[in-house]
């Protein structure tokens, strides 16, 4: 914990040198990042929003005024933060500012395995998850799925199963696959970085189907995983198409409220990995999320969440 107070502000836009043991957890946690998904961009301001949180706990041990280690101890974590947050608004930062510097912190803490208490952020949270599916909806939808050819169902799989987006899903070439017995991976070439996603049974079967009909289609000869019938590469329309053909074919998309189509199937990849317990820095990685306040989004509880919370409540009436 701390006192509750803060060291002295330095002003400036010089950084100040960080002593050790700040400086080499500083380098332990960019050569972390240089693994992870984030784009190039995104990793430089996050290392230097970590930097400034780092810079500021040890002048603030310089000061005594921490009690515990933030950087081994998840309550001294929780603690240090609110009051770093504290020293940002004080220094007069703009709210984006200090929840851009929070979320950094928070990655920081996750990579460490710190698991601190997430400090209130200044702009209100976004009150409503993304749309996903449930489980009765998404049941109808496989269920569909397995009535589609072999390219439409490594098309409608790989969004769900992989958390795709439509664009990632057509720019797959061949050399980005790699599968094996009891195995198989994704190289995915995102917005940011590049990612690679391990393969779920079901979709590594799907892949292989396809992948030994493929040789008969016109263009086989050509790097793209997922053909036309002209033997080119398919268009994001034309597999856009696809899935929303299927949902639209079990029942999906056509009720006020309840929009369908491959965004949903990619939300609904990573709401259940979230509410299975998946850490959400793996998810964010998995997702291809440059930073890691878009996978929280997936934690705001929905209205099914709510009522069942109060389904649980004990009553004698």
């Amino acid at each position: 914990m701390t006192s509750g107070n803060t060291p002295p502000v330095r002003h400036g836009r010089r950084p100040i040198p960080l002593p050790e043991p700040y400086a080499t957890v500083l380098a332990d946690y960019a050569a972390a990042l240089d693994h992870s998904s984030l784009a190039e961009s995104s990793r430089a301001k996050y290392v230097s929003r970590v930097r400034g949180y780092l810079a500021w706990v040890g002048e603030a041990a310089s000061y005594g005024l921490l009690e515990g280690d933030p950087l081994t101890d998840p309550a001294a974590a929780a603690w240090a933060m609110r009051d770093y947050r504290h020293h940002l608004k004080n220094d007069h930062r703009a709210p984006a500012t200090i929840d851009n510097a929070l979320a950094a912190v928070d990655d920081f803490h996750a990579r460490r395995g710190l698991n601190a208490t997430q400090v209130r952020r200044e702009r209100a949270w976004r009150r409503t998850t993304p749309k996903a599916l449930g489980e009765h909806r998404i049941r109808r939808y496989l269920s569909q799925v397995e009535t589609a050819s072999r390219r439409d169902k490594v098309i409608a799989l790989l969004p769900y199963l992989a958390g795709l987006r439509i664009g990632e899903v057509v720019a797959l070439d061949l050399a980005d696959v790699s599968l094996s017995a009891g195995k198989g991976q994704v190289r995915v070439r995102g917005r940011g970085r590049d990612r690679v996603v391990d393969l779920h049974p079901t979709l590594r079967r799907a892949l292989q189907d396809w992948l030994d009909e493929r040789s008969a289609w016109s263009g086989a000869g050509t790097g793209a995983l997922l053909l036309n019938v002209r033997g080119g590469r398919l268009t994001d329309r034309a597999a856009r198409d696809i899935i929303t053909d299927l949902g639209r074919a079990a029942g999906l998309g056509e009720e006020p409220g309840e929009p369908f189509g491959p965004h949903i199937l990619r939300h609904t990849f990573g709401a259940q990995l979230v509410r299975a317990g998946a850490d959400l820095v793996l998810v964010a990685e998995l997702m291809g999320h440059e930073r890691l306040d878009t996978t929280r989004q997936y934690v705001v509880p929905t209205a099914a969440d709510r009522a069942t919370a109060l389904d649980a409540l004990i009553t004698d009436l």
